[in-house]
């Protein structure tokens, strides 16, 4: 595999594993607010997770868009 292909999965695999685990802690808020007790503010720790799953989205999207695997 070239290396070029084998970076861009990589970095593929990397953003979307970071897309997961924001979904998966907005989940378990949503699905309980009170098993975590350091957030008191649970809207704004929703809305912190929110933050990072855009961050990820946007950055996965410019990947998708500018860097084709067929170059």
């Amino acid at each position: 595999m070239k290396i070029r292909k084998r970076l861009l999965e990589a970095t593929r695999d990397h953003l979307k594993s970071h897309i997961t685990k924001h979904v998966t802690n907005v989940e378990v808020m949503l699905a309980n607010p009170i098993a975590i007790p350091e957030h008191t503010d649970i809207m704004s720790a929703i809305e912190a997770e929110l933050a990072h799953i855009s961050e990820y989205h946007d950055k996965l999207e410019v990947l998708e868009h500018y860097f084709k695997n067929e170059q």
